[in-house]
């Protein structure tokens, strides 16, 4: 996977690729997708969402530019794939997700891997205000906007990368403070499953604020 998914699709920070290569992703997935762990592409893991394609969360990861004693908040823990590679890259990690079923599962897994993660059900779209600021935030959902709350959040110098555009498709921006500059940066287009809550989608698919 990682020389023909990730360094063949330009992937070279080798810290990144080295947290690939350790974090078994066959352990994140439902029993019925173990065959397809390492699949090029999403898979479902229930309660309507996926996990990433291992290019696209190695392409987040890696735009983060992560050294190694950052304080990392993610939105969306999901399987917990991400998370676990965050944990590999990073001194501290902070993961809001907004299922209560998915966070206990997730909780477990990286529990039973050794992992320390700070992880707490609620709505990811307003962060985590209490831990803030943040050298590196990473969502893993599509918004219509990047929330304030998270811009707030994130520490001079820092990163934020996240999927903004519609509920179907998603430009994949990296944005890097800089005192009261915003730095945005475009990796491309993707497919995110909605950021829902507060500063993201309603129920109905509207902006849940203006």
């Amino acid at each position: 996977m990682v020389q023909e998914q990730l360094i063949t699709r330009g992937i070279h920070d080798g810290r990144v690729l080295e947290a690939f290569r350790k974090v078994k992703r066959e352990l994140f997935v439902p029993e019925n997708m173990v065959g397809s762990a390492y699949d090029d592409s999403p898979l479902p893991i229930g309660e309507g969402q996926t996990i990433s394609q291992p290019y696209m969360v190695a392409l987040m990861t890696e735009a983060l530019g992560l050294k190694g004693g950052e304080k990392v908040l993610e939105i969306g823990t999901g399987s917990g794939y991400q998370t676990a590679i965050l944990c590999e890259l990073a001194r501290d990690v902070y993961s809001v997700e907004r299922l209560p079923t998915l966070a206990e599962r997730a909780r477990k897994i990286l529990e039973e891997c050794g992992y320390r993660v700070h992880l707490k059900v609620g709505d990811g779209s307003l962060g985590w205000p209490e831990f803030a600021p943040y050298e590196a935030i990473v969502v893993t959902a599509g918004g219509p906007k990047i929330p304030e709350s998270l811009l707030r959040q994130l520490k001079d110098g820092g990163r934020l990368v996240m999927p903004v555009g519609d509920r179907f498709i998603q430009e994949l921006l990296v944005v890097t403070r800089s005192g009261q500059r915003l730095e945005k940066q475009s990796l491309g287009g993707c497919k995110f499953v909605p950021l829902k809550g507060k500063e993201g989608w309603d129920s109905t698919g509207e902006e849940e604020y203006q």
